[in-house]
């Protein structure tokens, strides 16, 4: 009988955790990342797969930010330097942009659906962001930046946050021309 009330109360604990992390992973909105030592929100509805860093082959006579192509899942990527994206092609400090590939460096695609294969390279992952987690929102523009920001945010440990529309940015004039 014993046994029989131990195995029941193991069912509603385990339902109860299903249940908290549907709830859980409903609530989450974006991948939070840095590169060139800003941080950024990436909405997970417009993300795709999550990469380490792969070896990448250069192609010559492009814009600063088009690090290069890699062979991902058999399938060849366009590799774009966040960091110097966003700077609008100036490098984040005096380091080349190969030399700042560390452990933490990884590759997160765009999602399928946007139609583009390109992965943004950013220096680390920082987890996942829900709206709880932010005290702040601006959605005026920013003077001076890329169409495909969206709002900042503002956490509750004062530090800065930039959304990032990668909808807009595969659908950039200036992203699709990496042409030097």
């Amino acid at each position: 009988m014993a046994n029989r009330q131990s195995l029941k109360d193991l069912q509603v604990r385990l339902a109860e955790r299903l249940t908290a992390a549907r709830t859980e992973a409903a609530t989450a909105s974006w991948l939070a990342v840095e590169a060139g030592g800003q941080r950024y929100l990436i909405p997970l509805v417009q993300s795709g797969e999550i990469f380490s860093w792969a070896n990448l082959q250069p192609v010559p006579y492009t814009k600063p930010w088009y690090v290069g192509v890699a062979s991902l899942r058999g399938g060849l990527h366009g590799v774009v330097d966040l960091g110097r994206l966003a700077a609008s092609g100036q490098a984040p400090g005096a380091v080349s942009t190969l030399e700042r590939v560390t452990s933490e460096s990884r590759l997160v695609s765009l999602h399928s659906a946007l139609g583009i294969n390109a992965v943004l390279w950013i220096d680390r992952l920082l987890g996942l962001r829900n709206p709880a987690m932010f005290d702040a929102m601006d959605e005026s523009p920013q003077t001076q930046s890329p169409a495909w920001f969206s709002r900042r945010f503002t956490d509750t440990q004062g530090r800065d946050w930039q959304e990032l529309n990668l909808q807009a940015l595969a659908g950039d004039a200036d992203f699709l021309a990496i042409a030097a």
